[in-house]
């Protein structure tokens, strides 16, 4: 299980506990009337609702990387190394960018007798920043030693957070809306919460800058403006309600 799965399994189940006390008034039910749900003598329905937002991304990570042949595999490793090394000291230590190692691999090429010719590897280096200019400057400044390979954009874990919160309460009001404009057009007096799953947007897609943007910054050497876009962010809340009759114990 990666981290990233990991956060959003701590994340949703937050939520979850969150929901589960936002319907907490629906819950209450006396001990006849716990008993009778659980046999099944009166009728349920499942019914789901839904909350999203458009949430502007507000994180980039821009991918630098390396590419260098040799004769050997050593030889190419070495060389890896020492670029690597010197990139990252130089990347390191600038004020809220995150700067840590990407993808590293040495392959053989062959020629037509199938005999190894050369080696070639290639290294990355990630830098991750919610300050874009800062960002973008960096990338810049190293790019005549390791090109910009990629950039794309997300809304950070902290952002998602706060914004499935506020979703949460949304999507638990549409829920009670709902199940008490379905308890009413079937005749039924009032309703009680026979159970509740929460579920979340989990991991989005990120958006990438357009490649031809990436190789121009790369090929100036020039910090270019760069802004992220947007992504849909959101929260359902899916249930089982127990439709009770005028004079019925009610958790209201």
């Amino acid at each position: 299980m990666t981290s990233s799965s990991f956060s959003s399994r701590l994340l949703l189940t937050g939520l979850a506990f969150g929901a589960a006390l936002a319907l907490a008034p629906l819950a209450h039910a006396d001990t006849h009337d716990a008993a009778a749900d659980a046999r099944g003598d009166r009728p349920q329905a499942t019914l789901s609702a839904q909350a999203s937002a458009d949430v502007q991304q507000d994180t980039v990570q821009v991918t630098l990387a390396a590419e260098v042949s040799g004769a050997s595999q050593a030889a190419v490793s070495d060389q890896l190394n020492t670029q690597l090394d010197a990139v990252m000291k130089q990347a390191k230590g600038h004020a809220g960018i995150d700067v840590r190692s990407g993808g590293y691999r040495i392959w053989p090429m062959s020629d037509r007798d199938g005999r190894v010719s050369e080696w070639r590897g290639q290294a990355e280096i990630l830098l991750k920043s919610s300050d874009f200019k800062a960002a973008s400057q960096l990338a810049a400044s190293l790019s005549d030693r390791m090109p910009i390979a990629g950039m794309v954009f997300s809304v950070s874990r902290e952002r998602q957070a706060a914004e499935e919160q506020k979703l949460m309460q949304q999507a638990v009001k549409a829920f009670q809306d709902r199940a008490q404009a379905l308890t009413q057009a079937l005749g039924f007096h009032a309703y009680r919460l026979h159970s509740v799953d929460l579920g979340g947007s989990g991991e989005t897609p990120i958006a990438s800058m357009p490649r031809m943007m990436m190789s121009a910054m790369a090929a100036d050497k020039v910090a270019a403006p760069i802004e992220g876009g947007s992504q849909t962010i959101s929260v359902s809340v899916q249930g089982t309600i127990v439709l009770l009759p005028a004079g019925t114990a009610k958790a209201q």
